[in-house]
Order: C-alpha cells, then sequence, then structure tokens
C-alpha cells in the first residue's frame, strides 16, 4: 500500500473512532447529565487537573519517539515499558502522598480519597501505551478503532450503572478506572506484544529525551486547556466549572473527531516523508484545506442552534453551558491550525521550538482568564478565543518555517472552505427566519429542522459548486454516492 493510501485510510479509520466515540460520548453524556449534578462533574475536574498533568508525564511523549523513529527493535519497546512503569509507580506514590495536602488546599477532605484511587491508572498505563505505540507506528488504525469504541461502550456503561445507583462522583471515577481492562488485553493481543524489562542506558537516554520534550509540550497544551477549571474552582465554583465544560467539551467536539483523527496520521506521513520537504508542504496545506471542509460547517450550525441544544438535550439546569458552547465557535480556525502546525513540529523533531510558544500562550492564557472572569463563563470563554489565536498564528509560523512554506499558502488552503460556509451560513440564515415562531419554542425539533436543512445545503454546495482545489474529492464522493443509490 502506497503512503497515500495508507493516509487515506488511517484518516478514514481515526475519523471514524474518533467520530463514533464522540458520539458515544455525547449519548452517553446526555444520560449522565440528566442522573448527575453539575456540580458533580465540577468536582471530578477540579481533581483532573492535577491527575491530567501527571498522565502526559506518565510517558506517552516517550511512545511517540518510537512512532517517529526510522527504524525500532524489541528492545526498544522493552527499554519504553520499564521506564513508563517505573515513572508511573512514582507518580501514584506522589499522588499518594500529596493527596491530603490538596484536599486541605480545596478544603474537602473527599478529594483525598478522590485523587488516592484515580491516580491507580498510572500503574496501568504502560501496559495499554506500548502496545498502541506499536500500532500507531505500523498504522493499525483499523485495530486501535475497534479497540478504543469497546472500551468507551463497557467503563461508560459502568458509569451509569453506577450513576443510577447514586454513587454520584464515584461512579465517573469507578467508571474510568475500568477501561484499561478492555485495552490492555486487546491492544497486547492485535501488537503481539508482552512485557518486557530493559535498561540500555545509552537509547533509554535518546527516547526519555525525545519523550520530555512531547511530554512538556503536551503538559502545556493540557494546562493552556484546564487552567479556565483550575481559576474558576477557586474562583466562581464547581457548578460554574462543571457548566463551562459542558460547553466547551460540544464546542470541541467537531475538532476532536476530525482533526485529531488527521493529525495522528499525517504525524506519521510527515515522518516517514521528512526528507521531502515538496510533498510534506502538500500534505501539510490539504490536510488544513479538508478538515476545514469537513469540520467548519458544524461551527457554522453551532452559532444557531447552540442554545436550543443544551436545553433540549440537558435540560434547563444546564441552559448556561449554551453561552461558552456558542463563544468557542470562533475558536475553531485557531484549533484547526495550531494541531495540524504541531503535527508539522513534532515529525521534524522541532519541540523544542513549539514549548517556547505553549509557555508563552500559557502565561497569556492565564492573564486573559483573570480579566475575563469578572464577566463569568462568558468572559473565560472569550478568553480562551483570543489564547487560541495567539497561539495559533505562532505556530503555524514555526510549521511553515520548518517546511519553508509560504505564509500565504494558508489563505489558498481555506477558500474552499470559506466559500462553501458563506452559502451554508446564508442558507441558515434565511431557513430560521422563514421557520414558523411555533417551531422556535421546540428546541430539539428546531435543531434537527436546522441540521438537515444545512446538511442539504452544505451537500449540494460541495458536490455541485465548480471549486477546482475540491475536484478529486468531489468526484469520489459522486462515485460512491452513485454507487449507493444503485445498490438501493
Amino acid at each position: 500500500m502506497t503512503v497515500g493510501a495508507k493516509i487515506r485510510s488511517g484518516a478514514l479509520w481515526m475519523f471514524m473512532g474518533k467520530s463514533g466515540s464522540q458520539i458515544l460520548n455525547f449519548a452517553f453524556g446526555v444520560v449522565l447529565a440528566r442522573l448527575l449534578a453539575p456540580e458533580v462533574f465540577g468536582t471530578l475536574l477540579t481533581i483532573q487537573v492535577f491527575t491530567g498533568v501527571a498522565s502526559f508525564i506518565a510517558g506517552g511523549g516517550m511512545g511517540q519517539a518510537l512512532v517517529r523513529a526510522k527504524d525500532t527493535t524489541r528492545a526498544d519497546y522493552n527499554i519504553l515499558f520499564t521506564l513508563q512503569l517505573i515513572i508511573g509507580c512514582i507518580i501514584y506514590a506522589v499522588f499518594f502522598l500529596t493527596a491530603p495536602l490538596i484536599a486541605a488546599a480545596y478544603n474537602t477532605p473527599i478529594y483525598a480519597d478522590m485523587i488516592r484511587v484515580m491516580a491507580l491508572s498510572f500503574i496501568f498505563r504502560p501496559f495499554a501505551n506500548v502496545p498502541a505505540s506499536i500500532l500507531q507506528r505500523e498504522m493499525r488504525f483499523k485495530g486501535m478503532t475497534v479497540v478504543g469504541l469497546a472500551s468507551l461502550i463497557v467503563s461508560s456503561s459502568a458509569t451509569i450503572a453506577f450513576a443510577y445507583h447514586g454513587f454520584g462522583v464515584w461512579a465517573l471515577i469507578f467508571g474510568g478506572l475500568i477501561s484499561p481492562f478492555v485495552t490492555i488485553p486487546s491492544y497486547s493481543m492485535l501488537a503481539k506484544w508482552r512485557p518486557g524489562f530493559s535498561l540500555k542506558l545509552h537509547r533509554a537516554r535518546e527516547i526519555a529525551r525525545y519523550g520530555m520534550w512531547v511530554s512538556v509540550t503536551d503538559v502545556l497544551v493540557y494546562l493552556r486547556g484546564r487552567v479556565s477549571a483550575f481559576i474558576m474552582s477557586f474562583t466562581l465554583g464547581p457548578a460554574a466549572v462543571g457548566l463551562y465544560n459542558k460547553g466547551e467539551s460540544l464546542a470541541g467536539m467537531p475538532n476532536g473527531f476530525i482533526t485529531a483523527s488527521v493529525y495522528q496520521v499525517l504525524l506519521r506521513a510527515l515522518a516517514v516523508e521528512q526528507d521531502d520537504l515538496d510533498k510534506c508542504r502538500y500534505l501539510f496545506f490539504r490536510s488544513i484545506a479538508l478538515v476545514a471542509v469537513y469540520a467548519t460547517p458544524f461551527y457554522v450550525g453551532l452559532l444557531w442552534i447552540a442554545e436550543p441544544l443544551v436545553r433540549g438535550l440537558y435540560g434547563e439546569k444546564w441552559v448556561a453551558a449554551a453561552a461558552p458552547l456558542f463563544i468557542l465557535v470562533f475558536a475553531w480556525p485557531f484549533w484547526l491550525v495550531d494541531m495540524l502546525s504541531g503535527a508539522v513540529l513534532a515529525a521534524f523533531a522541532w519541540l523544542h521550538r513549539e514549548t517556547v510558544v505553549q509557555v508563552f500562550t500559557l502565561i497569556v492564557t492565564c492573564l486573559l482568564i483573570l480579566v475575563g472572569l469578572e464577566y463569568g463563563i462568558k468572559g473565560v470563554a472569550w478568553a480562551l478565543v483570543i489564547s487560541a489565536g495567539f497561539a495559533a498564528v505562532y505556530m503555524y509560523h514555526l510549521a511553515t518555517t520548518c517546511l519553508r512554506a509560504h505564509k500565504t499558502d494558508l489563505l489558498h488552503a481555506l477558500i474552499p472552505a470559506a466559500l462553501l460556509n458563506t452559502i451554508l451560513a446564508a442558507g441558515l440564515s434565511i431557513v430560521d427566519a422563514t421557520l414558523p415562531m411555533k417551531l422556535h419554542g421546540h428546541d430539539l425539533i428546531y435543531v434537527l429542522v436546522m441540521g438537515l436543512a444545512g446538511g442539504i445545503i452544505y451537500l449540494l454546495s460541495f458536490l455541485f459548486l465548480p471549486i477546482g482545489a475540491l475536484q478529486t474529492e468531489r468526484n469520489r464522493w459522486k462515485i460512491k454516492l452513485i454507487s449507493i443509490l444503485k445498490r438501493g
């Protein structure tokens, strides 16, 4: 299979996995939101600020070192497993000892027990991370997708069962701990891997050095996303954290299942083709163009359906989450450019430069959030939009410098999506204005009508507008649709 075919196949399976997991998370989230109050989610998110940071230190970055390496041996994976297991055990010990201190800082004793139970996952992670790195390196995304979805279904079903029986915040914790019991044996069988130990110092230093930069970068990116919850937990309280997170998670869904899917495949493809800058430039800008075409309509639609979607699905107690959902729509172009630029820097081992970007962005984010707190969760959302723009500009500058590309190439890549979504926005405005007022009062029916209308408008525009940059993609979809119609 050619590199191009592997990229398309890998991206398809990653998209299916991401979209499937997002849809399932969305569905399970609706059920859990009906069973649990915003304060419960806010309580867990407060603790996850600490465990989330540690999860990146636990060794995911070292796995990335072997994913991008040109050649690997079994000994390399034994070294990876040994390093991650040692680090995981150290992290658990640190959390076990410091849990009472964190609980005292929040004046919430239950936090100590929550942290100690949640930290058990760090001991399990190396058993899943290593075979996952093997599968990602071999671009076996189909198997990873199936396992990921199975794990999500099992753990989420358990979480709902615990919540239904009154476990409160512990339902979310216990449900999360079930996932490794699905992923570990499944990944190990698919990768034909079994645990092994090795500490060859020279190779261990190489893996750890690259992994350190990946981990530092991941931690900074994570902190950018979680610093809002950390600051709000001390100022606005857990209910505000829960409401804001609900809006933020909904806003991140299209980015999560489309852009993140392409990121993983693009990273591996760029690592393979890193000696051919022309091909790398093409892969980078083509990825931006197609992701923009496929994901932007979801964000355009949210400008109309944010509030009725939240109220209709989660109930009146969650309606305040619609405000950050609406505002974060404007961060979408920045998220796209930021994430795919990150794939370039990771593939070309420019992570030390990305770290500088993330440090500055984290500082800017904190300052903007502190200013935005005066306006509640809406102000926090606008703070995140501005900081996302800052990061995207900086990251894109580094990516184009690395690839020796022209800065204006981004505009050419985004023109097809801009044309299609301008038509979509105009069409939705007309549909919204012509709908009977009674329909506006039925939230989910309104969402359904607007969604169907938007889908038809966008599909017809995509298939029949003569946009040269999309000709190949358009023809591919026409062939598929004709084939489906013939079979029907």
